[in-house]
């Protein structure tokens, strides 16, 4: 049977238009006026937002599998948090071994996911060695799919070298793909951390000093140089800083291409949670670290100038009253990550739409189009189109609720954004045409699909 969704807010390409919009076989079928609603099944969006569905850019679940520091929420628990919050597709990272080729992190990664998932799913593939026989693993990494890639100038067993980074990004681009980048300089990371140790400072009010706004500005100014070189766009993941934003536009201004993604967390909260009593401030060890009031109101300005083009949540769920307690003596060895693929869309509503720093249009783009077009995905995912997959959000932009962790689907014990209030919040949504969640209920689990991806559709 047809589904109609009658009366909404359609958040279309070139802005939100009021018009009914009808799904068959999985496809948006039909989009227009006082459609007929004969054979069809009627919901009724009255007074709500109509949104193609979110992608989330930057996910973890799973990750250190079998180790005591595996994160909480494994692909059933983390796709059906993500799809009760909106998000329709998420893109995670496969980490092969060292030693290991990159199909055997696309293996493992599929057999975690397949047939797990809530929500629809797709892979970075993290670049941790480099040699001829990676290089030519990445044609049959294009053959299966997977187009876009992750390095890092920070951590041990994961920082490449500068020449790495270079090739990398060269090899990728030649393969119409996109390298993203965790931009942080590991040494200066490495030294800061033995010097406040040395100290004797041990608690979590240290790691935000041993991760500055200057190591995440150097590393990516040198990110954006080696792709200047290289010649070929690339993408730096979660930014959270205004001096390292001011590097990204300073190398646009000079006709470089580039992409931004950043984060809730840094739209929403400042370092003063470095600050809690006891050891509460544990649950907000994340890296990069959360920043000054100075550098949530850079990212807000540049969001809403449309400079930053992608939101995730780089949602790596560790228990709080275990896993994150491994570094209750030392900072350093507190695991770094927090949960939030379930609250992204409410919480960029609420602090941004709301707030009047980013219209409608302007959430749906970055939470939806961007990420499609950056990552090989559309127009199939990522806008409500004739022929478009029937990944669609209704959103009640009038639903008042406060973000619980006893509440939460996350299969965590804590939410960093505990007792927020939220202006709206997802109240239905399809995936392939089929009704997933309804009143904010996830009501149909499994149906999450692997989506095939292909080059990237750069715009900049």
């Amino acid at each position: 049977m047809s589904i109609l969704i009658q009366n909404g807010t359609l958040i279309l390409p070139d802005g939100p238009v009021k018009a009914d919009l009808r799904v068959d076989a999985g496809k948006i079928a039909e989009i227009g006026p006082a459609l007929s609603a004969d054979g069809c099944q009627v919901i009724d969006a009255g007074g709500k937002l109509v949104f193609p569905g979110f992608i989330d850019t930057h996910t973890h679940f799973e990750m250190n599998k079998g180790t005591d520091r595996e994160t909480a929420d494994n692909w059933e628990t983390g796709t059906r948090a993500a799809l009760a919050g909106g998000t329709t597709c998420v893109l995670d990272f496969a980490e092969p071994e060292h030693g290991h080729s990159l199909q055997s992190a696309l293996d493992e990664w599929h057999s975690r996911a397949d047939g797990h998932a809530s929500c629809n799913y797709s892979f970075h593939m993290t670049i941790v060695d480099w040699d001829a026989r990676i290089r030519e693993e990445l044609p049959k990494m294009t053959e299966q799919g997977i187009t876009s890639y992750k390095v890092y100038l920070a951590y041990h067993g994961m920082r490449i070298p500068d020449g790495v980074a270079y090739e990398v990004i060269k090899a990728v681009g030649k393969e119409g793909g996109v390298v993203g980048c965790h931009c942080e300089n590991g040494d200066l990371i490495d030294e800061a951390i033995a010097e406040l140790k040395e100290a004797g400072m041990l608690t979590p009010a240290s790691h935000p000093l041993a991760h500055s706004d200057l190591i995440e500005s150097e590393a990516v100014n040198r990110w954006l140089n080696l792709a200047e070189q290289a010649g070929y766009p690339v993408n730096v993941v979660h930014l959270s800083t205004q001096r390292g934003l001011e590097e990204a536009l300073m190398a646009r201004s000079h006709g470089q291409s580039l992409y931004l993604e950043s984060c809730p967390q840094y739209f929403t909260m400042t370092d003063e949670k470095y600050h809690l009593p006891g050891f509460e401030s544990a649950k907000y060890v994340f890296s990069p670290p959360l920043r000054k009031q100075e550098d949530v109101d850079a990212l807000w300005e540049a969001l809403g100038e449309d400079e930053i083009d992608t939101i995730g949540t780089d949602h790596c769920s560790f228990n709080y009253a275990t896993t994150k307690h491994l570094g209750k003596d030392d900072f350093s060895a507190i695991p770094p990550g927090i949960p939030g693929v379930e609250h992204r869309p409410a919480l960029m509503y609420t602090y941004g739409v709301r707030q009047e720093h980013i219209s409608e249009l302007q959430m749906m783009k970055t939470l939806s189009e961007n990420p499609a077009k950056l990552f090989g995905m559309f127009p199939q995912k990522g806008t409500l189109a004739v022929g478009s997959d029937a990944d669609i959000v209704i959103f009640d932009p009038n639903y008042t609720w406060c973000i619980r962790a006893a509440e939460q689907y996350q299969n965590v014990d804590y939410t960093p954004y505990e007792g927020m209030e939220m202006a709206g919040r997802t109240e239905t949504v399809l995936l392939g045409g089929e009704v997933a969640v309804e009143d904010g209920k996830v009501i149909k689990e499994g149906l999450g699909k692997f989506v095939h991806r292909g080059p990237s559709q750069f715009w900049r």
